[in-house]
């Protein structure tokens, strides 16, 4: 598949407004789930793969190689519009540009930036900062600027919230549209009516962020539908389900002295074959022995 024809699948499901759930994913396995469960598009998470990756906190640890290695992992394994996590672009306007060339080459469909100051924190953590609003519309002027396909999304967000309050964040965002982003993201609204100003005061498609825990309100995604949100992030869902499960599972391993299929804690042994479509390599294997 072309990159641009999922590409294109995304700006049409973003533009559509209707509130699309996306899960997140900390790599190519769980993008493989979430291709299989339906879901329409996929995002490569910088918390998931920083928690899977390197088992420490969303603080900044991330590399544009990391990011781009995983991307290419992610896009060899689903036919998925991505949408990935870079960030605040790791460094200055002239970085961003060779960011978003780097995730776009690698598969990338769309590039999610941040306006926090570097290192970043996960949305959700308390002590958070950002960069001036200028620098942050030359950062998005330079993504602009980097794309090679014309369907290939921006998304610009704002930490701002959480520093200077839900009218400074509005703000922002307004100017990072103006500046060219295709999407923007207001980070970690704290009441429905905060979030119900996002898409009526900005203009282009927004996001919603939810995260399980974290500092957002949990609606049902009809209910952000009909806010005018396009998109409904569940960034980490899958690593906290695949968290809990592996507890669960070990502690029965460990508890009882033995897992099997009849715990039903696990997939059975053809269950993760199926999902890595290993019938597919055997044919392969047959193809050219």
């Amino acid at each position: 598949m072309a990159q641009s024809q999922p590409g294109a699948l995304l700006r049409q499901r973003v533009e559509a407004r209707r509130g699309l759930i996306v899960p997140g994913a900390a790599n190519a396995l769980a993008a493989r789930v979430i291709e299989q469960l339906g879901f329409e598009a996929v995002y490569l998470s910088g918390a998931g793969l920083t928690n899977t990756f390197y088992g420490m906190p969303d603080l900044g640890f991330l590399s544009l190689s990391d990011v781009a290695q995983h991307t290419a992992a992610v896009r060899g394994a689903v036919a998925l519009p991505i949408i990935v996590d870079a960030d605040t672009g790791f460094g200055n306007a002239l970085n961003v540009r060779h960011t978003v060339r780097t995730l776009e080459r690698a598969g990338a469909n769309a590039i999610q930036l941040e306006d926090q100051v570097s290192p970043k924190k996960c949305g959700h953590f308390d002590g958070k900062n950002v960069v001036s609003q200028a620098e942050m519309v030359g950062k998005v002027h330079a993504a602009v600027d980097a794309r090679e396909h014309a369907d290939f999304l921006i998304i610009a967000r704002t930490d701002a919230a959480a520093v200077d309050g839900i009218d400074a964040a509005i703000a922002r965002a307004q100017a990072y549209a103006q500046a060219g982003a295709d999407i923007t993201f207001v980070e970690a609204p704290e009441s429905i009516e905060a979030m119900r100003r996002i898409p009526r005061e900005i203009a282009c498609p927004q996001i919603v962020n939810v995260v399980i825990g974290g500092k957002t309100p949990t609606l049902d995604a009809r209910d952000f539908a009909e806010m005018g949100f396009s998109l409904v992030l569940y960034a980490n869902a899958a690593l906290q389900g695949a968290v809990r499960g592996m507890t669960l599972a070990l502690q029965q391993l460990r508890d009882g002295g033995r897992l099997d299929n009849t715990s039903g804690l696990v997939a059975t042994f053809a269950e993760r074959q199926a999902l890595v479509r290993k019938d597919d390599f055997d044919a392969l294997e047959r193809r050219y022995t």
